[in-house]
């Protein structure tokens, strides 16, 4: 097993006395060694070696996220599966989140900001409808990061897997396959996989796109910050969050001693 050799761990076990974790601690760098070509499955595998019951996985429910769910729970059929759901997404987005829980009988956990859509407006204007970085990432921090920070410990996450891909955004050209965020390990089994290796994947399988993906989107988050890509595009992600911004602060770091900003900062 991957996770016993002796290039996969500096001490056997670390214990988080906050929230009674145990954490291995890795030796990232050997270890990206090992498994930086692995296929998606073998990473997988070693994911669920490695942390066991501290595996986690999320999905937005987007436009490919039949991909990595299919992918996963393939593997690990029990995984959970978080979904943070702002209250702001597409109607269709719901019943695409409906079909792939139900065909592929995923063990989906729901999570959402303690704060009403309405009781947040009432409160702070409609964030997501300025036209300034500090505002959306305000926006982002309520309905996403806090959610998500919440999952990550109920459900005492150790190891996350995730389908992010080095093609969507600079900051994701620069990740290893394993990564750490704040004391979580980050798995990312299709970070080297574009868009055919997507198509192809799906085609295999007979999963099914995002509905959006037939209106033109390459991305889909909340209905007010997603819409179709166009010729004077020049990257996919200017669709997303007015162009101001490419991630929505999920898949950095915390804290700005870890991150320079939240806008550098996916769901």
């Amino acid at each position: 097993m991957l996770h016993n050799s002796p290039i996969a761990l500096k001490e056997e076990k670390q214990y988080n006395h906050q929230d009674y974790r145990y954490i291995p601690e890795l030796n990232l760098e050997a270890i990206n060694q090992e498994l930086g070509q692995a296929d998606a499955h073998t990473l997988v595998k070693w994911g669920y070696e490695t942390f066991g019951e501290g595996l986690i996985m999320t999905t937005s429910f987007g436009i490919q996220a039949a991909v990595m769910l299919h992918l996963v729970t393939s593997v690990v059929p029990n995984i959970p599966v978080i979904w943070i759901d702002t209250g702001y997404l597409p109607e269709e987005t719901y019943k695409f989140a409906e079909e792939l829980t139900e065909r592929l009988k995923l063990n989906l956990k729901v999570y959402q900001s303690p704060i009403s859509p309405a009781r947040m407006e009432a409160i702070y204007g409609r964030l997501w409808a300025e036209k300034d970085v500090d505002s959306l990432n305000r926006y982002d921090q309520i309905r996403k990061v806090e959610p998500m920070q919440r999952a990550l410990k109920e459900l005492r996450a150790t190891g996350w897997l995730t389908g992010l891909r080095g093609d969507q955004t600079k900051h994701r050209q620069g990740l290893d396959r394993i990564g750490q965020q704040s004391d979580i390990y980050k798995i990312l089994p299709i970070l080297s996989w574009n868009a055919r290796d997507i198509y192809q994947y799906l085609t295999a399988h007979d999963l099914p796109y995002h509905p959006f993906f037939d209106l033109g989107y390459t991305t889909v988050g909340d209905w007010h910050s997603s819409r179709p890509l166009t010729a004077d595009d020049s990257d996919e992600r200017d669709t997303r969050f007015h162009g101001l911004k490419q991630e929505c602060g999920l898949h950095l770091p915390e804290t700005k001693a870890e991150a320079q900003s939240l806008d550098s900062s996916l769901l």
